[in-house]
């Protein structure tokens, strides 16, 4: 075998149609796109989601639901992820900003703090809102939580 020899598989290589190259190559003339009207024509170009005047389905789907402007919706955080970072960082305040430094929520986030695993350190913690279990849990060990 030799880089002359080489040549791509049987079948993988299509010839493209040449289009508009007089009337003896079959495709002359009206170059394939009929007669007449707007497909025929340059600068032609539907809308998004046309389909040649028939309903289309973004329209034939029913629409149902909605989004409240008001809705605040929180990224939770349990005590599990809060005692493993007092465990690894020897963190003893919780804020926004540690959680953020340390890629468990993004800036935009709203944080809740949510009573799932188990808190074994005394921890003082900053956050938008907590859940009932998880207030009881920092108290009974002697941290503080505060709304911010």
């Amino acid at each position: 075998m030799k880089l002359s020899n080489l040549k791509p598989a049987k079948g993988s290589v299509k010839v493209s149609k040449r289009i508009g190259r007089g009337t003896g190559s079959g495709r002359g003339g009206t170059s394939t796109k009929g007669h007449k009207g707007a497909q025929s024509r340059t600068g032609y170009k539907t809308k998004m989601g046309f389909e040649g005047g028939q309903m289309p389905l973004q329209r034939r789907i029913p629409k149902f639901g909605f989004t409240s402007l008001n809705k605040v919706y929180f990224k939770a955080i349990n005590l599990d992820i809060i005692q493993k970072l007092v465990e690894d960082k020897k963190i003893t305040d919780i804020t926004f900003e540690v959680l953020y430094t340390n890629g468990l929520v993004s800036k935009n986030d709203t944080v809740k703090v949510l009573g799932r695993g188990e808190l074994k350190s005394k921890v003082n913690v900053k956050l938008s809102a907590f859940s009932k279990s998880a207030i009881d849990t920092i108290t009974k060990l002697g941290g503080t939580t505060e709304i911010v």
